[in-house]
C-alpha cells in the first residue's frame, strides 16, 4: 500500500470510547462477579450477553489497544496494514481480536454440517451438533445489502440467513464484472467437477459460490464494533481495561464445588503497561473466571497457571496445580498456497495497488460515500469447497479426515489480483487444506509469563496434508480448463505444469504458509475423557469457575475461516454460564437441493 494507514486516526469515526478504560487509575474496581481475559471475537460477545443481566458485573482485560480509530481496522481493503502490522496490533492485538485485525477474518463462512455433528459425537453433547448450534449462528447475524446495493438474487440462499444480530454479513460491495464472469462462467462449463452452489453457509459448502464478508456499510463489522456498541459499553455493569496483558490465574484455593473439581482460581494477574512503565495488578472473579485469549494465548495462560503437563511444568520451574497434558496439544491450522497467472485485461486489483493516483482515488471515494473498491477485503470474490476424488490413492495412507461426504478437504478463493507483486495484472487462486491430518502445539518458552510462547502448528508435518494439496493444485488447475478462460488467462507467474509430483509436493512445502485458523489447543471432549481441555460446557476439567469460551476449544478445525465458529461457540458458550440466556427459536433449516439451485 502506498499509506502508512495504521497510523492515521479515523476522526470521522462515530464510535466512542464511553467505558473502555485506557487508564487503571480510572478503573472503578478489582472486584467482579466475572473476570473475561480477552476482549477478542469470543469475548466481547461473552461481555455483552452477561452484561444483560444487570445483577451481575464483568470486567473485560484486553492486551491491545481499542480499535476505534485505527483505519486499516475499518476500511475493508486496507486490513494488510493492521494484520501485518507486527507488535502493536498482531502480537498484543486489538479490541476486537482477529475479527478486528484479522485480513482474511472478514470472510464468513460456517463450515460443513457434518464438522458440528463431529463435535457433538467427539463431546457427546447433541448441544454442538449442526442442528442445534444453527440457531446461534443465526443469533450472530444480521444480513445486510451490499455497498454498492447491486442486485443479489441467485447470489446467496436468505433463509439460512439471520436478520438482527450484531454482526454485519453480506456480499461482495464492488464488482471485478470480467473476473466473476468467467468464474461463474466455469461453473456453467464445468458443472460435474464445479458445481455452482446458491450459498456455501447452508451447512452443505460443496461447490463454487459467492464469498460472503462480515461487512456493513463498507467498512468491516467486528465483535468491538458489532457488541461493544456505545450502549453496551455505558452499561453500570461492564467495565473494558484496554492495555491489561494477563500473564496467570492466581489465589488458588480449595474448592467446594464437589470433589472432583478440588480447585478455584480467584484472580486474574495482568501487567497494565504505561509509557512510564509497568506494573501488576490482580482482577478478582467472585463467580467465573472465563479464558477467551484465543488458540495462542489460552493454553499459554493456562500453562503458565500450572495447568497442562506436568513433566513440561516441571522442566520449566512451574508448579503443577492441574496435570492436563492436552493442554497447548492438538494445534489444528489449515495450511494455503497461491498461484497467480497474468490476464489480458486492466480491470483487476493490481490497477489500484500499483497505480498511487488510483489508490488515492479509490480511498477518496470510500472516505467520502463509504463505496468503490476499499468495500471489499481481499480473500477474493468467490470460493470453492471441493473433495479429493473417492478412489484417491491417498486414502489408502489414511482414513478420510473430513467429518463426511458433504464436507471439503479444499477451499480455493478466486482473487482478481496477483500474489507476487510483479508490474502487471495478474488473478490468483489461494488454495488451502481445510481437512488437514497435521497437528501442532502452543507450549512455554520459559517461566517468564509475559515471554512469548513456542509455537508449532505442525503445517504439512503429515505426508497426506502435503500429497493432498498436490492433488488440489490439480483441481484448480482443472477449473481454468474452461473455455471461457481462453484469451483471458495469460502465463503463470511460476509454471506448475512443468513440475513432477515430486517437485510440486516440494514447491508445495516451500511455499505453504498458515490461515490464521488455529483451532484446538484447549480443545472440548466428553465429560469424563483422559483427554481434552474442557468439558462439552467449556469448563476446564478439574478447575471450578474456570471457562474457555473461544476457537481453542475447538478440537478440530472446521472446514471454513473460524470466524463464524467462534461467534457460535461464544453465543453458545454464554447458555452455560451462571447467567443462562434465552435459546433463539430454531428456524426452518432447508438444507435441500434448492440450496444448489441457481
Amino acid at each position: 500500500m502506498f499509506i502508512p494507514a495504521f497510523t492515521i486516526l479515523a476522526f470521522f469515526s462515530g464510535v466512542s470510547l464511553c467505558k473502555l478504560y485506557e487508564d487503571i487509575a480510572d478503573l472503578p474496581a478489582l472486584q467482579y462477579d466475572f473476570v473475561i481475559v480477552g476482549g477478542g471475537t469470543g469475548g466481547n460477545v461473552v461481555a455483552r450477553r452477561l452484561t444483560e443481566d444487570a445483577s451481575v458485573s464483568v470486567l473485560v482485560l484486553e492486551a491491545g489497544p481499542s480499535n476505534a480509530g485505527v483505519l486499516d481496522a475499518q476500511v475493508p481493503f486496507l486490513s494488510d496494514g493492521v494484520s501485518n502490522n507486527g507488535t502493536a496490533y498482531s502480537w498484543r492485538y486489538i479490541l476486537g481480536g482477529c475479527s478486528s485485525h484479522s485480513k482474511y477474518g472478514m470472510a464468513y463462512t460456517r463450515g460443513a454440517a457434518a464438522d458440528f455433528d463431529r463435535y457433538a459425537k467427539l463431546t457427546e453433547d447433541e448441544g454442538w451438533s449442526w442442528n442445534q448450534i444453527f440457531p446461534y449462528f443465526l443469533k450472530n447475524e444480521r444480513w445486510t445489502a451490499p455497498a454498492d446495493h447491486h442486485d443479489t438474487r441467485g447470489q446467496f440462499n436468505s433463509s439460512v440467513h439471520g436478520k438482527n444480530g450484531p454482526i454485519s454479513v453480506s456480499l461482495s460491495g464492488f464488482s471485478w464484472s470480467e473476473f466473476e464472469q468467467h468464474v461463474m462462467q466455469a461453473t456453467e462449463e464445468l458443472p460435474d467437477d464445479f458445481p455452482f452452489n446458491l450459498d456455501m453457509n447452508s451447512g452443505k459448502p460443496l461447490g463454487v459460490g459467492w464469498l460472503q464478508y462480515t461487512i456493513g456499510d463498507g467498512e468491516r463489522s467486528s465483535s468491538a464494533t458489532g457488541y461493544l456498541t456505545p450502549d453496551v459499553l455505558q452499561r453500570p455493569n461492564l467495565d473494558v481495561l484496554l492495555h491489561a496483558q494477563v500473564s496467570k490465574l492466581v489465589n488458588l484455593t480449595k474448592s467446594r464445588v464437589s470433589p472432583s473439581e478440588p480447585f478455584a482460581f480467584q484472580g486474574v494477574e495482568f501487567k497494565y503497561a504505561t509509557n512510564a512503565g509497568s506494573s501488576l495488578y490482580v482482577a478478582k472473579a467472585s463467580k467465573e473466571i472465563i479464558l477467551s485469549a484465543g488458540p495462542i494465548g489460552t493454553p499459554q495462560i493456562l500453562l503458565n497457571s500450572g495447568i497442562g503437563d506436568r513433566t513440561a511444568l516441571t522442566a520449566l520451574g512451574i508448579s503443577t496445580v492441574l496435570d492436563l497434558p492436552s493442554v497447548g496439544k492438538n494445534a489444528s491450522e489449515h495450511p494455503y498456497l497461491g498461484m497467480s497467472w497474468a490476464v489480458s485485461s486492466n480491470q483487476t486489483g493490481d490497477s489500484i495497488t500499483q497505480n498511487t493516483t488510483q489508490f488515492n482515488e479509490a480511498f477518496a471515494e470510500w472516505n467520502s460515500s463509504h463505496t468503490g473498491p476499499f468495500v471489499d477485503p481481499w480473500p477474493g470474490t468467490h470460493a470453492g469447497w471441493l473433495r479429493l476424488d473417492p478412489d484417491s490413492p491417498l486414502f489408502d495412507m489414511h482414513t478420510d479426515p473430513s467429518p463426511g461426504p458433504d464436507a471439503p478437504h479444499f477451499e480455493i478463493l478466486f482473487q482478481p489480483f496477483g500474489f507476487a507483486g510483479t508490474p502487471g495484472h495478474f488473478i490468483s487462486l489461494a488454495l488451502g487444506m481445510v481437512s488437514p491430518v497435521s497437528r501442532g502445539s502452543v507450549t512455554l518458552s520459559s517461566s517468564d509469563p509475559f515471554a512469548p510462547p513456542l509455537i508449532d502448528l505442525g503445517l504439512l508435518s503429515s505426508d497426506f496434508d502435503a500429497l493432498a494439496l498436490t492433488e488440489g493444485i490439480n483441481l484448480a488447475l482443472k477449473f481454468l480448463t474452461a473455455p471461457t478462460w481462453n484469451g483471458y488467462l495469460g502465463a503463470p507467474t511460476v509454471d506448475l505444469t512443468s513440475m513432477s509430483s515430486a517437485e510440486l509436493t516440494a514447491h508445495i512445502r516451500a511455499i505453504s504458509g498458515p490461515g490464521y485458523h488455529v483451532v484446538g489447543t484447549a480443545g472440548m471432549s466428553a465429560r469424563g475423557a483422559q483427554h481434552g481441555v474442557v468439558d462439552p460446557d467449556l469448563k476446564v476439567k478439574g478447575i471450578a469457575g474456570l471457562r474457555v469460551i473461544d476457537a481453542s476449544v475447538l478440537p478440530i478445525v472446521p472446514a471454513a475461516h473460524t470466524q463464524a465458529a467462534t461467534y457460535a461457540v461464544a453465543e453458545r458458550g454464554c447458555r452455560y454460564g451462571e447467567t443462562e440466556l434465552e435459546v433463539v427459536e430454531h428456524p426452518t433449516n432447508e438444507r435441500t437441493s434448492d440450496n444448489f439451485a441457481r
